[in-house]
């Protein structure tokens, strides 16, 4: 294959990847998986991963090698549906893109560039899932994690890293300004801002932990006031979604996107992270609280909500769902932006009407066999009824 027919080819298959119609796949009543994932590294612009030019690069190969498209915040802009990735390039750097898309399911393109982020401080070796919120302040603001090497790990540790809430915010998603990462007395890297003051201050969903990887004393979903977030500082946090034994959330648990407004309550996507042989395992769930005080829960179906299905459970971390970004339209419809197994991007449609009654109506964790078998039980009866 000469240059000019392999550019050709890697051009007609690009498009071809862009513009594959994708199909919702019946599910269990509460949402709906759909076909194809909506973002993978193959979708990243050839004008990224190739230089295009045969006097330097004779045999049109990567020059910058893409591996994998995740975690992504979301938000409606300008009427598409947008999405803000974490892109890892071949040598476990991370960096942020945005994608659109026209409908929400298919057809995303990432925008020509990736986003240029400040730096702040130490300059970080690697940032990654942000979640975005457009503030009632006019603002949107992406906060994400910051990982930095440890600089108290002994002679030879190259793995131990130190773990902080990096904070930026932007008018039009192109020029971004840094803030102070935020001030807490753990590592953060999971914070996600409410798109509304409460009592006047910003309100954060927190994750407290003792140390990068585990999370120690941390009890679960932490919630915090904040003054300002231009120095945003945790003086005060409790936890409001414990951590328990033998749950889908064991080992450690952190809130998503920031939560949709409902007329019931506020309605959460969390993940949950429990140990198995095969190592840890991601999946999600939802909770509710209450519209007066987002700091209540008031419903909390048991187990999760979404697990891992079929080629989700294969990737470069296996066994793992993650969501950090949700967009709810006017109509009540939601659109799930799901990574599986740190890899790929995925989309699940509802509706808020649907969510809110699974919240409401599936019976909480009882946290024992007896209380579940009860539960099952009760089910049994009403449908011999």
């Amino acid at each position: 294959m000469t240059y000019d027919e392999r550019l050709a080819w890697l051009r007609v298959a690009h498009r071809q990847l862009i513009e594959l119609p994708n199909a919702p796949v019946e599910g269990n009543g509460v949402y709906a998986r759909y076909r194809h994932p909506v973002l993978t590294a193959k979708h990243a612009p050839l004008e990224w991963r190739y230089d295009l030019h045969p006097d330097t690069n004779p045999y049109l190969m990567e020059r910058f090698g893409i591996h994998a498209v995740l975690n992504a915040g979301a938000i409606k802009w300008q009427g598409k549906y947008v999405v803000v990735a974490r892109v890892e390039g071949a040598d476990r750097k991370s960096f942020f893109a945005v994608a659109e898309s026209p409908n929400g399911v298919d057809h995303f393109r990432f925008w020509p560039r990736p986003i240029t982020l400040p730096e702040y401080g130490e300059p970080a070796t690697n940032v990654y899932d942000m979640r975005l919120t457009a503030h009632e302040d006019g603002w949107i603001y992406g906060i994400f994690c910051v990982e930095r090497k440890d600089p108290a790990a002994p002679a030879g540790d190259l793995s131990s890293a130190v773990a902080a809430a990096g904070i930026a915010r932007t008018h039009d998603l192109v020029n971004w300004e840094r803030l102070p990462d935020l001030v807490s007395k753990s590592q953060q890297r999971n914070v996600v801002l409410h798109p509304e003051f409460v009592d006047g201050k910003y309100a954060l969903y927190t994750r407290p932990q003792d140390g990068f990887i585990d999370a120690g004393s941390g009890g679960g979903i932490g919630w915090a006031l904040v003054d300002s977030m231009e120095h945003a500082v945790v003086t005060d946090e409790k936890i409001i979604n414990f951590r328990h034994y033998h749950t889908v959330k064991e080992v450690k648990n952190g809130e998503g996107p920031h939560p949709i407004r409902t007329p019931q309550g506020w309605l959460h996507l969390a993940h949950g992270v429990r140990g198995c042989a095969s190592g840890l395992r991601y999946v999600l769930y939802l909770y509710m609280t209450a519209l007066d005080d987002p700091a209540r829960v008031i419903a909390e179906p048991a187990g999760f909500f979404m697990a891992p299905e079929g080629p989700e459970y294969i990737g470069d971390v296996m066994n793992v769902l993650f969501s950090n970004g949700w967009i709810c339209d006017p109509d009540g419809s939601v659109f799930i932006y799901y990574a599986s197994s740190d890899t790929r991007l995925h989309v699940a449609t509802s509706t808020v009407d649907r969510l809110v009654d699974y919240c409401l109506h599936t019976a909480p964790d009882g946290l024992r066999t007896g209380l579940s078998v009860e539960t099952l039980n009760k089910l049994i009866d009403r449908n011999q009824q």
